[in-house]
């Protein structure tokens, strides 16, 4: 599109591009500024292009690109100097410019720049040509270098592909002879099991024989030792009967009588070895104490059943406080804001502290009291009380999560009781073999 300003339509410098410069005739314009720059004194150049005008022509065009084509755009004189710097170069280009006739084998891109610079009556439409021209070229460019990556391509696919299936071919032969080799290492382990299996048999054989032999020697021992000691005993009776007979006759009595009165000592000494064995105590207990009844001043079941202690009762933390070696750990502030919520922090510690104090004093159990320490504003200045260890969790670490630490670091057996109206933290210290105990028991106990 070509508007026109002021003059006829054959005045050039009336024309105007509605499209912004090719690439291409954008760099070529560069070029002829940058070689004609050199011809031109400082006091000629545009103020914005002065202080380019010791740099040689490619550093020019390099650095000062922008530069150069705006000037060139904006002011009339400089593109007029520029323009006769080109006609002094370029003779024959600008010459068949003037007379409206490009010569048809020069560069579009060399045309449409100088059209450019010079402005010819239609130079936009010259332009817009070698723009046009230089995207087919580019574009047929791009073609040629497509279609040659795409051959390129085409050739390492088939190269791939050979490879491929000489490697296919290779692998295949490789696994046929791995299959061949694993049948025959199959063959052999079967083999070697079946001689591992009869040995295994043939070795449970000898030890089977080897079993009855033992067995039946030692029956033997077993029987020569028996009749060893039947001997022995028969040597001895006769031995002692012998003795009897002597001191029988010695006394004067009898072989009988001597008889039956050791036979009598024989069984009072058996009955009495036994009662010492058994350890068997008086009879205290007569037939008349075995029947079931109720006697005067005991209590019925019924009776036993109603002395029964409730889960809020003191006296369960009392019995559980009278195992040996017990451990009481209370969650201080889920306590002391049961009972007393309304006190500041300072004054809950310092009161659940006395009265734990005095607990531990009565019971003698190992008391802990755990304190949430993101409740904190500043370091506690507290002296714990006699029998009481006072812990605060760290940062990141609840006061529940302490506890748990604690109970898990008891060793098993060891009597815990934790103090907590908490439902998760009663829940995770009774998975893990404590006594959970309400903060209202505690209360009460303590009041």
């Amino acid at each position: 599109m070509v508007e026109t300003t002021g003059g006829g339509p054959q005045d050039g410098a009336a024309e105007v591009l509605d499209r912004p410069l090719p690439d291409g005739v954008r760099r070529r314009v560069v070029q002829i500024v940058a070689d004609g720059f050199g011809g031109l004194t400082v006091a000629e150049l545009p103020a914005q292009l002065r202080q380019y005008a010791r740099f040689t022509p490619t550093r020019r065009a390099k650095f000062a690109g922008n530069a150069m084509a705006a000037a060139l755009e904006t002011d009339p004189l400089f593109r007029q100097r520029i323009g006769e710097k080109l006609r002094e170069t370029e003779p024959e280009l600008t010459g068949a410019l003037d007379s409206g006739s490009p010569p048809p084998a020069a560069d579009p891109l060399d045309v449409a720049a100088a059209a450019y610079v010079l402005r010819p009556p239609g130079w936009v439409k010259l332009v817009t040509a070698a723009g046009e021209e230089a995207q087919r070229a580019d574009a047929e460019r791009a073609d040629e270098e497509t279609r040659a990556e795409l051959e390129r391509l085409r050739a390492e696919l088939d190269r791939a592909r050979d490879h491929t299936r000489a490697e296919t071919e290779r692998l295949r032969a490789e696994l046929d002879a791995a299959k061949k080799e694993t049948d025959s290492l199959h063959r052999k382990l079967r083999s070697a099991l079946a001689d591992v299996k009869r040995g295994e048999a043939a070795l449970r054989k000898l030890r089977g024989e080897m079993e009855a032999v033992r067995a039946e020697g030692q029956a033997q021992v077993s029987a020569a030792e028996s009749e060893t000691r039947r001997l022995k005993a028969r040597l001895g009776e006769t031995e002692a009967a012998l003795e009897a007979a002597r001191r029988a006759a010695r006394e004067g009595r009898s072989v009988e009588d001597m008889r039956v009165r050791l036979l009598l000592d024989t069984v009072l000494d058996a009955a009495q070895g036994l009662r010492r064995e058994l350890a068997l105590p008086p009879v205290s207990v007569r037939p008349a104490e075995t029947v079931d009844a109720v006697e005067p001043g005991r209590m019925t079941p019924k009776d036993i059943a109603a002395r029964a202690l409730s889960e809020d009762d003191p006296a369960v933390l009392d019995q559980l406080l009278a195992l040996p070696q017990a451990h009481l750990v209370v969650d201080g502030y889920n306590v002391t804001k049961t009972g007393y919520p309304q006190m500041p922090l300072e004054k809950q510690r310092l009161r659940l502290l006395g009265q734990l104090a005095q607990l531990a004093a009565q019971t003698g159990a190992e008391v802990t009291c755990v304190f949430d320490g993101a409740e904190l504003a500043a370091p506690v200045l507290l002296a714990p009380p006699r029998g009481v260890r006072v812990l605060f969790s760290k940062p990141g670490v609840t006061a529940d999560e302490l506890i748990r630490q604690l109970v898990r670091a008891e060793p098993p057996g060891r009597p815990v009781i934790v103090a907590s109206t908490d439902r998760e933290v009663a829940d995770g210290v009774a998975r893990a073999g404590a006594r959970p105990v309400a903060s209202a028991v505690l209360l009460k106990r303590l009041s």
